[in-house]
């Protein structure tokens, strides 16, 4: 293993170990709670433009599989981890994560105090920082954070975003036959507007009975329209996706085409973010953001426990248009809306749960029901 050095901006330089692929890399730190899922995480793409530090202690000790990929590549700049496991052990497994990292050049640091890190962003919240295995001169390492854009600074969509349509083909994993099923034709078909998606979703989407079509995050919303007023497609979803959704400004105007209309919409995450800052109702960042599977949420005096990952937040005030479906029982935060008077709701938290519990899925079959 070579050595790393990280330099945060709160001044915080530290030296560990690196795995991986190796450089300097730029990036927002954050802490992701999860006990299991390491690969789906790294392979977010919601994580583009962040380093992840896993609470979890163990990582890397049931490997890798082509299976649990949540897209085609890992975005994130880097992983830090408090053991890393080269050697793995599970019967899915097809390979180490120490290769993933290099195919897809993230950086993984180890043998560093993630209890540390996580106390730190806890109390200070989320931060820039680098990484490098080249550069272990701190003032040197300072200068180069300082010289580069944050991560609200950089659109990911850009990135991350398929570049050409497709139908999406795959439902739900079936256990029984270790594979994913297979999509059936369906007369409701919806159009999935790509801000980074993850598969999992998409394949629940499948498994609710949908055809789904996935479109890039530079969509024509009057392309939508008339195919929608011609009967073509019955909804539209809107997706997660990486960085501060403020910076969306023109994804901003062709979704506030859309709301204008009556299409039944649902979104996750980043797409209900979306939602809200085109209804008129901006975002705000929270301290040190939810990432996680084990999140609290009340639905209706019902709690769900959720899958997270979002460092961004509707306003409170957005109950001026909406109703509140879904609260966040760790901070109270807004978890859920649904529009007045119009077939759109969203949801903060990811009710495909990859990786994480599946209360919430019951989400998908809801807006299955309003798809015309």
């Amino acid at each position: 293993m070579q050595k790393v050095w990280i330099y945060i901006e709160n001044g915080t330089f530290l030296e560990a170990n690196s795995f991986g692929a190796t450089g300097t890399t730029v990036g927002e730190i954050v802490f992701n709670t999860s006990l299991t899922g390491y690969q789906e995480i790294i392979t977010d793409p919601s994580y583009a433009g962040q380093f992840v530090t896993f609470t979890m202690p163990e990582i890397g000790n049931v490997g890798i599989n082509d299976d649990d990929m949540e897209s085609s590549t890992a975005y994130c700049k880097g992983i830090l981890v408090r053991n890393y496991h080269h050697e793995y052990s599970n019967y899915r497994a097809q390979g180490d994560l120490d290769s993933l990292l290099k195919d897809n050049n993230v950086l993984g640091i180890c043998n560093i105090d993630t209890r540390y890190l996580t106390k730190m962003l806890r109390d200070e919240g989320a931060m820039m920082m680098i990484a490098s295995t080249e550069i272990s001169d701190k003032d040197e390492l300072a200068k180069k954070l300082a010289e580069s854009p944050r991560i609200e600074d950089v659109n990911y969509i850009k990135e991350v975003s398929t570049k050409e349509s497709y139908i999406h083909k795959n439902g739900a994993w079936n256990h029984e036959v270790q594979a994913y099923n297979k999509a059936v034709m369906s007369d409701k078909k919806v159009v999935v507007i790509d801000f980074g998606v993850k598969r999992n979703i998409l394949n629940e989407l499948v498994e609710s009975g949908l055809e789904v079509e996935v479109v890039p995050a530079t969509f024509k919303a009057d392309d939508l329209i008339a195919r929608f007023e011609a009967g073509e497609i019955g909804g539209i979803f809107l997706s997660n996706g990486p960085g501060d959704p403020l910076t969306l400004t023109e994804e901003k105007k062709e979704v506030q085409k859309l709301i204008d209309k009556d299409i039944p919409m649902f979104a996750i995450c980043l797409g209900h973010q979306m939602l809200s800052i085109a209804h008129g109702f901006d975002t705000y960042k929270l301290k040190f953001g939810q990432h996680g599977g084990n999140h609290p949420v009340a639905n209706n005096g019902i709690v769900e426990i959720t899958a997270q990952n979002h460092n961004y937040n509707v306003p409170d005030n957005i109950t001026e248009i909406a109703d509140i479906t879904h609260i966040n029982l760790f901070d109270n935060t807004i978890e859920g809306v649904k529009y007045k008077n119009k077939p759109i709701f969203s949801v903060q938290h990811h009710p495909e749960a990859s990786p994480g519990p599946h209360e919430s899925k019951y989400i998908f079959d809801e807006f299955a029901k309003i798809v015309k």
